[in-house]
């Protein structure tokens, strides 16, 4: 019996789950235990956690992944030191995150005293790229046995997008996006724009778009600009990251960012949004049109790749893939005709990534494998996200009829019809029968620890098929 630890640490989302010959035992973001927002740092409540739930100790463990390698795409970054000519303080920045990353054996020595993996850490840690481990938390879990793979976030290792084909049990970057430029980066740039300064705060911007108009666009285009290959580019006159060094700190375990836009962007777009200011239609116009622009490009991608791979199958992961909104506009925007969104898209699913990653190479892709059978979708599943549907292992699928869940309630159509008397009471019997209230936007879960910000699971995780819901076909929402 083979156990492997998967890690994402010192970075914001910090996490830790647990796999056993490659089946998903436990997983946890920090935050659930420290109860501060994104907590950052070495998830060790996370780690007790999981082996906690396998009944087991940090002895039994055979391998600890981790989802960054600092040795990945190392002739990019020295190529673009010599050329670039960074400052001294983004360099020694970097050099100090790869140290605390590589100080994992002696922070589980201090947290785990007295106690070592079986065969001690030294060989047994592995590295795993951050953009592979987000490609392996998507396709490797998904029912595909074939998919386009992507991942698109703001930076990790030194990439902030990569992709490829999975096939059977293996899955590989093909290719990517480098740093300095990052859909990520112009989303989160933009988000501090607005007035939203908090590490997360995108789903504020991609909320407030619908309220707007595109009336920016032309200036978006100006920002970001798509590449023949389906590939897109910064321009770079409008960001700091790439020549200077951007606080990221994380007091208490709360991480945050300094500024990452230059004044360039106020010069086009005119005054940044302080977050006590009022929010007015230009704020509202320039979101939707920040949203706007996110998806040109992200569509730009997809359709690049479909007709690259020919692949009807898509597995999304990487922080932009919590973009609920661009996901919802697959099946329309692109030839996709099957989606899989890993519901833990962001880095806190970069520690399964790294271990079911980890253990695909350990066994060679023989003995079990994590992906669900296809008769058994949505059985027991872990679901993390913010106001996304996923139904049966978090496949997307087309059809009329489909419920959609917001900040995470579970909107029911006889829910809602017991108003029918107007002016949106709710009735006695709802609050009776202890079914979530509209008017409080409340969601009901049971089951195991549920993972995220407003997520809903049903009943062990088990997503309910439209099928389930047309025996109401009487009217009036009785079942």
């Amino acid at each position: 019996m083979t156990y492997i630890l998967g890690l994402n640490a010192y970075h914001g989302d910090s996490s830790a789950c647990l796999v056993r010959d490659g089946a998903l035992i436990a997983a946890a973001e920090e935050e659930r235990f420290r109860r501060i927002k994104h907590w950052a740092g070495f998830p060790s409540d996370s780690i007790r956690y999981c082996l906690a739930e396998a009944g087991i100790r940090l002895g039994d463990v055979d391998v600890v992944a981790i989802n960054q390698d600092a040795g990945a795409n190392l002739w990019k970054k020295l190529a673009y030191m010599v050329m670039r000519r960074p400052d001294l303080s983004l360099v020694l920045d970097r050099m100090r995150n790869k140290r605390e990353r590589v100080g994992v054996a002696a922070e589980l020595a201090r947290v785990f005293p007295g106690e070592s993996l079986r065969a001690g850490l030294g060989p047994r840690l592995r590295e795993v790229e951050h953009h592979l481990a987000h490609l392996g938390s998507a396709f490797l879990v998904s029912p595909f046995d074939e998919a386009v793979a992507v991942s698109v976030d703001g930076f990790g290792d030194f990439a902030s997008a990569a992709w490829g084909v999975g096939r059977g049990n293996r899955v590989e970057a093909e290719d990517k996006v480098y740093f300095p430029h990052s859909l990520g980066i112009f989303y989160q740039a933009l988000t501090q724009y607005l007035g939203f300064p908090n590490y997360g705060d995108e789903y504020k911007v991609m909320g407030l778009a619908p309220y707007g108009e595109p009336r920016f666009m032309a200036e978006m285009r100006r920002i970001v600009s798509l590449e023949r290959d389906g590939t897109f580019r910064l321009n770079l006159d409008y960001f700091r990251h790439h020549r200077e060094k951007i606080a990221y700190e994380w007091e208490n375990g709360e991480p945050s960012f300094s500024s990452l836009y230059s004044s360039r962007l106020a010069e086009m777009l005119g005054p940044a949004r302080k977050p006590e200011d009022e929010l007015t239609q230009r704020h509202k116009d320039i979101a939707r049109s920040v949203q706007g622009m996110y998806e040109a490009a992200f569509f730009h991608l997809l359709n690049r790749l479909h007709a690259r791979y020919r692949v009807d199958a898509l597995a999304l992961a990487g922080g932009c893939a919590m973009n609920s909104v661009a996901n919802g506009k697959v099946y329309r925007n692109t030839p996709f005709k099957r989606l899989y969104v890993q519901s833990a898209a962001g880095d806190a699913g970069g520690a399964i990534g790294a271990a079911i990653v980890a253990w695909h190479e350990m066994s060679g892709g023989a003995g079990p494998s994590p992906r669900p059978s296809p008769r058994k979708r949505g059985e027991g599943e872990t679901q993390r996200g913010e106001g996304e549907t996923h139904r049966g292992e978090g496949e997307i699928r087309r059809g009329e009829g489909e419920i959609q869940r917001s900040e995470g309630e579970i909107r029911r159509e006889e829910e809602w019809e017991v108003r029918r008397g107007g002016k949106g009471e709710t009735s006695d019997a709802t609050v009776r029968s202890g079914a979530p209230s509209p008017l409080r936007g409340e969601g009901w879960g049971e089951g195991k620890l549920q993972r995220g910000e407003g997520e809903t699971q049903r009943g062990e995780g088990e997503i309910r098929r439209e099928e389930e819901w047309e025996v109401r076909r009487g009217g009036k929402g009785e079942t």
